[in-house]
């Protein structure tokens, strides 16, 4: 496990130097990516401007909300990058060279792409939570600081393990499917606000399909205070359960490759 960590931190140092011989491109891209993210929080903002509440939530608690759930997205984007650049590998032909280095294929994928330009987006979330924790009235015990840790972890996991089914389907496929941008950007932009409020059929889609609410909904009704139940700060670690049928797809996938032969 040692080695292992050590070559992937040496996977990502590469990347990171190779980003910083473009420092300029660098700093614009992560700009660029602050600066997306931004326009969703507008968005947030002036619908607050009509309603001082949504569905009970208010806007110190969206904005908490938002703040958690775009780090989550941001750190496995930035983690797993390598995955929603997969189809490339397949069509031309470079996953092959993979499977013959005697390190593991995922591994392997991971450290071909390690994002650091997502920090842009990172950073606003951070100046989010900061705003949103100091706008807002939660006691933050330690039970609380804990649940949000746990909400990090979970989160990283959960979305990349989506990145990992989108690599998976391209054994198939050979090209990415777009459709799964549903479940990674698409998760990021409703997430914006407490997955509660878009109804039962969506809460329960989001607990046993892919649990969503696990790492959001559920542990930032602990965090507000509004459930007081100790089990609830622990659920985004029970989400990590998704991982698991994601790593079998891509096994399966793997048994079942063939080369593109370009």
């Amino acid at each position: 496990m040692t080695k292992t960590v050590k070559l992937y931190l040496h996977y990502v140092s590469i990347n990171i130097r190779s980003m910083m011989q473009y420092k300029a491109s660098f700093f614009l891209t992560a700009a660029g990516q602050f600066l997306t993210s931004f326009s969703v929080f507008l968005g947030i903002f002036f619908m607050f401007q009509r309603f001082s509440r949504v569905e009970g939530f208010t806007y110190s608690e969206v904005l908490l909300c938002f703040a958690l759930i775009l780090l989550e997205f941001s750190l496995a984007e930035m983690t797993a990058r390598g995955f929603d650049l997969f189809s490339g590998m397949v069509q031309t032909g470079a996953f092959d060279r993979i499977l013959v280095r005697p390190q593991n294929e995922i591994l392997q994928v991971l450290g071909s792409k390690f994002e650091l330009t997502r920090i842009g987006r990172m950073l606003q979330a951070a100046v989010l939570f900061v705003y949103s924790i100091s706008q807002s009235d939660v006691d933050w015990t330690l039970s609380r600081i804990c649940t949000v840790f746990f909400m990090l972890v979970g989160g990283t996991v959960v979305f990349s393990a989506l990145f990992l089914i989108y690599a998976a389907l391209c054994f198939f496929t050979l090209e990415g499917l777009e459709f799964m941008n549903v479940f990674t950007d698409g998760a990021r932009e409703f997430g914006k606000y407490p997955i509660g409020i878009y109804g039962k059929k969506m809460l329960l889609f989001s607990i046993f399909a892919v649990p969503y609410a696990l790492i959001q909904y559920y542990p930032l009704l602990y965090i507000l205070g509004k459930r007081t139940s100790i089990p609830y700060m622990f659920l985004p670690l029970a989400a990590c359960w998704f991982a698991v049928p994601a790593l079998l797809l891509w096994k399966f996938g793997v048994r079942h490759y063939k080369s593109s032969g370009s």
